[in-house]
């Protein structure tokens, strides 16, 4: 068992996020970086914009990575021994280009209640400020704050949803290697920059880690048990992938990613790219 010591609660508790902290080899992270790429020349249309949602279910790696025993551990200290995966997002910055996240909070949007759930951010590539690495907002978890709508150019945002006026000189970078994490509370105000470097920053992002007793309140998510038991049984529980790129596990993440559209946009009259 790897769970959290009590400092690292105590600063996840008090900061609304933790890193870093080692998870895979950096030939295990390479590995996944590679499947990914590879279902990307395979079937391009699989993972772009609005299909990057819910890669763990076509791809053996990163299913792999959403049941590793020591992300679980860590889990497991922060909502408890029984876990369901609610869902995976990739979000891959190329050189140069002028993509970003606006500061936002997940809990916003999201739909899960109560917040007993957690996100797991995995490097798949190193991640630092050159190339756009997450920017928190420690101690900003402790409510829901306003969100503007921008649908602007470049967001990776479904909405573009944005917190106004976040403190520069408040804000910390979370630097990671290949193969390290950070988790983040559903509540915490972050974001990130654009990838002003030669090489993909690829973050791997199990968004989310929820307890058992969490409900989708604006639509319907299916889940994966991925330690103990389903004590509420509010969800419909999903198959691990078959083998990569199965034609029936593409059909189950095609339905669960409108499901996932259908939430994110719910109430608006605008669709953004993701």
């Amino acid at each position: 068992m790897a769970n959290l010591n009590s400092n690292q609660l105590k600063q996840y508790q008090d900061q609304g996020y933790l890193a870093p902290i080692d998870i895979l080899s950096k030939e295990e992270a390479k590995e996944a970086r590679d499947e990914i790429e590879l279902i990307e020349k395979e079937m391009p249309d699989e993972i772009d914009k609005s299909e990057r949602y819910n890669a763990h279910l076509i791809s053996p790696k990163l299913d792999a990575i959403v049941h590793n025993s020591k992300l679980l551990d860590a889990v497991e200290s922060i909502i408890g021994k029984n876990i369901l995966v609610c869902g995976t997002t990739l979000f891959i910055k190329n050189p140069n280009q002028e993509g970003f996240v606006s500061y936002h909070q997940d809990a916003k949007y999201i739909g899960l209640e109560p917040h007993n759930w957690v996100t797991a951010w995995v490097a798949l590539t190193d991640s630092n400020e050159e190339n756009g690495c997450m920017k928190m907002w420690p101690k900003s978890h402790i409510e829901i704050k306003d969100h503007d709508e921008k649908f602007n150019e470049g967001n990776l945002l479904t909405r573009g949803q944005t917190v106004n006026d976040v403190p520069d000189d408040e804000v910390k970078s979370v630097e990671l290697v290949a193969g390290q994490m950070s988790l983040h509370h559903p509540r915490i105000v972050h974001g990130s920059g654009i990838n002003k470097s030669n090489d993909r920053r690829i973050g791997f992002v199990i968004q989310s880690y929820i307890g058992t007793n969490v409900k989708q309140v604006l639509g319907k998510n299916s889940v994966q048990l991925a330690r103990g038991v389903d004590e509420f049984h509010h969800h419909e529980i999903i198959q691990r992938p078959k083998s990569l790129m199965n034609k029936e596990d593409l059909l189950i993440k095609k339905r669960e990613n409108q499901n996932l559209q259908d939430i994110f946009y719910k109430g608006s009259d605008k669709k953004g790219n993701y």
